[in-house]
């Protein structure tokens, strides 16, 4: 009887010390807004669409418990037909952010922060961020309007050493174009799988422009294949013509033969071309990161980007994982992205 009772003892107290060295389970969790922001800059674009635009914010687990404390800001950009309540709220999206978030700032050394995305949907099922008389003027309305409501309607740390600006995919562009031509608003930038550095790829004739040229109505964007809208969007906020209606777009081919000036508006709106142009400005950013997946069609452009960088000995991280365009992105802004802003924004 004795012997059984001392095994039962060595067994529970071995479940105990087995217990005891599991990992936690991560509690940390962000509250998420949903406010509109109006864009006065976004007001008049052709496309129609509306300049009062939907945002999501992610306040860290302390905002409401701590009523004096204030927060650094990132700015996340979402990618080409996708929107910030797919980000927030799709239970089967690619990504969760305010789950990844929450996984982050619930680690060691991750410092609290505020996240804020815009709706940058538009009819064209995306914005590339940019500046058109088509569809607005979004690099104003990200870095000026709403970089502007934020720091009024919430306690942030209202300064460039606090803000940073983060996108993936179109996102990722996004912010490289802005996160660019604006350090005076942001001091760190991290673009995840970016789009169109180059655009020498994407004047190149093929079957997606050939259809591009035949759509002749907004109802008939929706139902084109996505590299036919992928063609009409980038038109939309790089080659506008407002003379052109419905779609008030001039596309870089017509009647199969490639139109200079056309070609030249998009080569212009490639970061790889403005680099030497705004080269004093990506200088006074105080960090800048990059990564994409070994599997992504994107990773060649970001890799000659990273090398016009190292001409210009401009510091920075770039970083090729396992993976593919969409399905690592959760995790890198978990183990990366999040880290890196921990690292390099200020703090109260």
């Amino acid at each position: 009887m004795k012997k059984n009772s001392a095994v039962l003892i060595l067994f529970l107290w071995s479940c105990c010390m087995a217990w005891s060295q599991v990992a936690p389970v991560n509690t940390y969790t962000g509250t998420v807004e949903r406010i509109k922001v109006h864009g006065k800059l976004l007001e008049g674009n052709l496309d129609g669409d509306s300049p009062d635009r939907d945002v999501s914010v992610y306040l860290p687990a302390s905002y409401e418990k701590d009523k004096t404390h204030r927060y650094p800001v990132v700015y996340f950009l979402h990618g080409f037909t996708d929107s910030e309540d797919n980000w927030f709220r799709r239970p089967k999206h690619f990504v969760n952010l305010p789950t990844a978030l929450n996984r982050a700032f619930g680690e060691p050394g991750n410092r609290e922060m505020i996240i804020v995305m815009p709706n940058a949907y538009t009819k064209f099922e995306g914005s590339f961020y940019g500046s058109s008389i088509d569809t607005g003027d979004w690099e104003g309305f990200i870095s000026q309007e709403l970089v502007a409501y934020i720091d009024s309607h919430y306690r942030t740390l209202a300064k460039v050493e606090s803000r940073g600006l983060a996108g993936h995919s179109m996102g990722g562009y996004g912010t490289l174009r802005i996160g660019m031509k604006h350090p005076e608003v942001f001091s760190a930038i991290y673009f995840l799988s970016p789009c169109c550095l180059g655009n020498s790829d994407l004047l190149q004739m093929n079957d997606a422009f050939k259809i591009a040229a035949t759509i002749t109505s907004p109802d008939q964007i929706h139902a084109a294949p996505f590299l036919v809208k992928a063609q009409l969007s980038t038109a939309a906020a790089w080659s506008p013509n407002p003379d052109a209606p419905p779609l008030y777009i001039d596309l870089p081919f017509k009647d199969g033969k490639l139109q200079p000036l056309i070609a030249a508006k998009w080569a212009a709106n490639a970061p790889a071309a403005m680099l030497d142009q705004y080269i004093f400005s990506i200088k006074r950013l105080k960090a800048i990161a990059m990564d994409v997946g070994d599997k992504d069609g994107l990773a060649p452009g970001l890799k000659l980007f990273d090398e016009e960088l190292n001409v210009y000995k401009v510091p920075h991280s770039y970083e090729v994982y396992p993976g593919d365009h969409l399905n690592h992105i959760g995790d890198r802004i978990e183990t990366k992205v999040v880290p890196f802003f921990s690292k390099n924004l200020q703090f109260e």
